[in-house]
């Protein structure tokens, strides 16, 4: 019996179930921790985009508000200054299974294990420069204590972002997962997971602060950000013209973060993996990043106007 007219086959399926299913988590991440850290929606950036932070500061204090009645109101003078970092670039990753590996151990281990510890590489990658590039902010200071060192330096993005006239609805911050249990004890708090990072709620005006281990951040060290000052940065791997090249990656939703591809390669009996991205956490103003250590003094972070 004939098929019915119009049916779509097999054949005419080109996207596989498991690419799907690798950006798919992939974005539902990143959407987990934009809601956890408070961060607007991911800005779409051309190739080449600069990665640029600014710092905003009046060249010798606010002028006199006292005037005479009458007389012109002088003008206070503001500079803003740009420094720019690399370019947003597209980064190509690929993996490959061998198929003894699934003779072995089985699709189960050899491919999806894998791929699971692909996704959490590529998702690290990201994190770990935005770690690296908040630890250049410019509020700086010390404090003889950590519980100090996190009170200060909240309120030392606070103080910047008022003199910025700008609204701040909540601060996140960064600490070392050891301090935070030193500075406990003994006492009973409850830890969150998610994304592979371990973080705590509402912790000492803090909506959010993550825990981190000595690779990402030292001990005695606290960085604090409003989430008005985080951007996720990314281009769109299905905006370039890849096709064109033959190069086609699946991507999902309509933020698409990453793209991906796998293919079997008879020529070697392996299947390969092909990852995509260009992605960027990043801080508008580096003067609304505190980093305040422990310390021997009590030195507030420097906050120009």
């Amino acid at each position: 019996m004939a098929a019915l007219s119009g049916l779509t086959k097999t054949t005419d399926i080109t996207v596989a179930a498991r690419d799907v299913d690798f950006v798919t988590r992939f974005s539902d991440n990143w959407d987990a921790l934009r809601q956890i850290m408070g961060i607007m929606r991911p800005i779409r950036k051309t190739p080449g985009t600069k990665l640029t932070s600014y710092t905003a500061n009046s060249k010798s204090g606010l002028t006199s508000g006292t005037v005479a009645e009458g007389d012109v109101i002088p003008f206070t003078e503001f500079e803003v200054k740009p420094v720019s970092y690399a370019d947003i670039a597209i980064e190509k990753y690929a993996k490959s299974v061998s198929i003894e590996a699934v003779a072995k151990y089985g699709a189960k281990i050899a491919v999806e294990k894998t791929d699971d510890q692909f996704l959490v590489e590529l998702q690290n990658k990201v994190l770990n420069k935005f770690y690296t590039f908040l630890g250049t902010g410019t509020l700086v200071g010390t404090q003889k204590t950590w519980q100090r060192c996190l009170a200060i330096a909240k309120a030392a993005v606070l103080k910047k972002f008022a003199s910025m006239n700008k609204t701040v609805t909540e601060v996140v911050g960064f600490a070392n997962i050891m301090d935070l249990y030193d500075y406990l004890g003994d006492a009973n708090i409850t830890v969150q997971s998610a994304f592979g990072l371990n973080y705590v709620k509402d912790f000492m005006g803090y909506s959010t602060l993550f825990l981190l281990d000595d690779t990402k951040i030292p001990q005695k060290k606290v960085i604090a950000v409003p989430v008005e000052n985080i951007d996720l940065y990314y281009i769109d791997p299905s905006d370039s013209d890849f096709a064109q090249l033959g190069l086609e990656f699946t991507v999902a939703g309509e933020t698409n973060l990453i793209g991906f591809h796998s293919e079997g390669d008879y020529t070697r009996a392996t299947g390969n993996s092909f990852a995509l991205m260009g992605m960027a956490l990043w801080a508008e103003y580096l003067d609304g990043i505190a980093v305040v250590t422990v310390g021997s003094t009590n030195t507030e972070p420097a906050v120009s106007p």
